[in-house]
């Protein structure tokens, strides 16, 4: 059985702050903003080239629990340059730490920012991607498979 992690619900305290700040500051596509049902928005943003989501929500009961607005650390957004990336964010007025490369080898390079709400975000430059973007990858993998 195939399975593809395609939307996160991010928690946050002002979906209208949040949009503005995933769609203007960090560079993320508006898919959808709408009422999905009575009393309940969503607002889903995707990075650009990414196949994963994010989703904002205001009024859903989640059933296995509600997070709490800045209480998400740890996701993971790559580029090909960090220091390209880094120009462009901060140029956004995104408040995003300077590239540390924490060893010589690909995918060693991060940066850091948080959402207005305090959910943390690392930037990892993975310049392999550039030469085998990741559906490229999945693809071929798949392939094999069969």
């Amino acid at each position: 059985m195939d399975m593809s992690l395609e939307v996160l619900l991010m928690p946050v305290s002002d979906v209208d702050r949040a949009k503005e700040f995933y769609r203007d500051k960090v560079g993320f596509h508006v898919d959808l903003d709408g009422e999905v049902m009575p009393g309940v928005r969503i607002v889903q943003l995707t990075p650009p080239g990414s196949g994963c989501s994010i989703a904002l929500v205001d009024g859903l009961e989640v059933p296995t629990g509600t997070p709490r607005p800045g209480t998400y650390h740890g996701m993971q957004l790559c580029v090909t340059d960090a220091k390209a990336a880094y120009e462009e964010l901060t140029a956004r007025g995104l408040d995003v730490t300077e590239p540390q490369q924490f060893a010589p080898q690909d995918g060693a390079t991060f940066m850091y920012f948080k959402d207005p709400d305090g959910n943390g975000w690392a930037i990892q430059e993975y310049r392999r991607r550039e030469s085998e973007p990741l559906h490229k990858v999945l693809a071929e993998q798949a392939g094999r498979e069969e």
